[in-house]
């Protein structure tokens, strides 16, 4: 049986770390393509960031994030899957993550790193999501 992995408690996670966790490019970036699959209730393997950057990388990136408290991470079997914990951080920082996520996807070239291709909502798609409030 698979070891759970350990995640901050709502409580537990703190804006100082959850900014400088996304002050990363490919942090930033994995919570973008997240973010993108919101809405159809999806969670993605580590292989679908495998554009993003090599394996033990990634791995890092994953951990920082998840003990951030950006990203609940599920392992069944030999592959993890990871989702947006949007809930827990809307509850914890109103808007925060909408204006990330808006801000970054408007202006994504200077930062985005090479070989990444987003899957995420465009601004519109942002904008249109119900109690969306620009930052």
């Amino acid at each position: 049986m698979a070891r759970a992995l350990a995640h901050p408690t709502r409580d537990q996670i703190v804006l100082p770390t959850v900014l400088d966790c996304l002050s990363d490019p490919t942090r930033l970036a994995i919570v973008c393509s997240l973010a993108g699959h919101d809405q159809a209730a999806t969670d993605l393997r580590c292989g679908d960031f495998a554009g993003f950057s090599g394996k033990s990388n990634l791995a890092y990136h994953f951990a920082r994030l998840r003990e951030a408290g950006l990203i609940s991470t599920r392992v069944q079997g030999t592959t993890r899957y990871m989702t947006l914990r949007r809930d827990d951080l809307d509850t914890r920082f109103p808007g925060l993550l909408d204006s990330v996520i808006k801000s970054a996807m408007s202006d994504m070239e200077p930062w985005m790193p090479v070989g990444c291709r987003l899957v995420c909502e465009s601004a519109d798609q942002l904008e249109a999501r119900p109690g969306f409030e620009p930052g």
